[in-house]
């Protein structure tokens, strides 16, 4: 077992608070949006040499890509090294999100190999901001709620989308809608448009959105936390057409303990909470607006999966290690543990796992002297280390490779 010691990333989007209150730290007024625990090489997690709550002190060199590095059959297993690469499959993470990320979507496995090359081969430095590909790698992601959390993800049903549309009869964008109401154009299409509009049409459109969608906010009824949403959108990106694609999107409010599934081409944007989010080891994101970051929107059209319908909701299995959030890729699965005070054993498949506490504190043992985890804190396990022992009165994640079977994805509205 090795402490970790993980990074902050300081994204403008982040909140101020919501990190250094799950660390026990001092806000000092900037945002930190992400804390990463695993083995990415942007931000790798180093191995601790003090408490894990402490600071990074010059010994905590050795980050988990050298330990993995050393000896990956040891680290994680045969199987995983054989099949997935000799680097770990999956990324860990708190969100803590403040104002809106971008609208984004994230390649397959193929798009990304062949995006990744493409743009080597054009020259464009691996660190440039225009650099859409960071990495050869797909990007499936699970977000578990720690809070309410809110977020558009997915193409919302046609019917409702219409229903919706015709509610806000926009003049600038009627045509749009007759076409999509006759099926002359799909979601794909409209996409592709609302992104490419000329900037002062697009300007006028989105402003006369944000009043329309504020008035349905006020007057109750259908498509209120739709219509709220989309007048914060365009208050704070004026002119994007994000805005109005946006509009296409399901709006989401997962309670704590609810998780979605993000597949390959899923076009999403979070909106505001914070989540455990796990994710294949990459940070490939393609941006179509809602930023100011680089956006590619013909890399994001080129991936994108138009198919309406709701939200992926991840319902938890019951397994003897605890409730599982098992989902169709192989390179991670999410299990939350409440060992409630009782002592509970984490069942080792010859998988590598990554633990956090999220709540309270935990003890984990493997027959030695246990290693407390507070509120915060985590942990790796090796695939060739004994059952990990956890009791406490807290709720602690693992993160894994994928072990429950056929994920348990539910498709219905909400």
């Amino acid at each position: 077992m090795h402490l970790l010691k993980n990074p902050v990333r300081d994204y403008a989007w982040g909140s101020t608070t919501a990190i250094p209150e799950l660390l026990g730290t001092e806000p000092d007024g900037t945002p930190q949006a992400e804390l990463w625990m695993g083995a990415h090489p942007d931000a790798p997690s180093r191995l601790a040499t003090t408490s894990p709550g402490a600071a990074p002190t010059p010994t905590d060199t050795r980050t988990l890509i050298d330990l993995i590095a050393a000896d990956p059959t040891a680290a994680l297993g045969h199987e995983i090294a054989e099949t997935l690469g000799p680097r770990l499959p999956f990324l860990l993470k708190v969100l803590a999100v403040e104002e809106p990320l971008s609208l984004q979507a994230h390649p397959s496995r193929e798009q990304a190999r062949a995006g990744y090359a493409a743009e080597d081969r054009a020259g464009v430095p691996r660190d440039a901001p225009e650099r859409t590909y960071g990495d050869d790698n797909h990007k499936p992601e699970l977000l578990w709620a720690l809070t309410p959390f809110d977020a558009l993800c997915g193409f919302r049903p046609e019917g409702e989308t219409l229903e919706f549309l015709h509610r806000m009869d926009i003049p600038g964008l009627r045509s749009d809608v007759d076409e999509l109401s006759s099926g002359a154009v799909d979601l794909g299409d409209l996409v592709r448009r609302w992104l490419l509009l000329e900037a002062g049409e697009c300007r006028a459109i989105v402003a006369e959105m944000a009043s329309v969608c504020s008035d349905i906010a006020a007057s109750g009824g259908a498509f209120v936390p739709e219509a709220t949403t989309i007048a914060s959108l365009a208050e704070l990106h004026p002119g994007d057409g994000g805005v109005l694609v946006a509009t296409l999107l399901n709006r989401v409010r997962l309670q704590p303990g609810e998780a979605v599934f993000l597949a390959a081409g899923n076009l999403h944007a979070y909106l505001h909470g914070t989540g455990v989010e796990l994710m294949a080891n990459s940070d490939n994101v393609l941006r179509g607006g809602l930023t100011k970051k680089h956006v590619d929107v013909d890399g994001l059209l080129a991936i994108l999966d138009a198919s309406p319908g709701p939200p992926a909701l991840v319902r938890p299995v019951a397994t003897p290690y605890g409730d599982a959030f098992p989902v169709p890729v192989p390179d991670f699965e999410l299990t939350v543990l409440r060992p409630d005070g009782v002592r509970a054993y984490d069942l080792q498949d010859g998988s590598p796992a990554v633990f956090l506490t999220v709540d309270g504190s935990v003890e984990l043992s493997q027959g030695a002297a246990p290693q407390r985890l507070d509120r915060g804190q985590s942990a790796f396990v090796g695939a060739d280390e004994p059952p990990v022992g956890i009791t406490g009165d807290g709720v602690i994640v693992r993160a894994s490779t994928g072990r429950a079977g056929a994920a348990q994805v539910d498709r219905t509205s909400r």
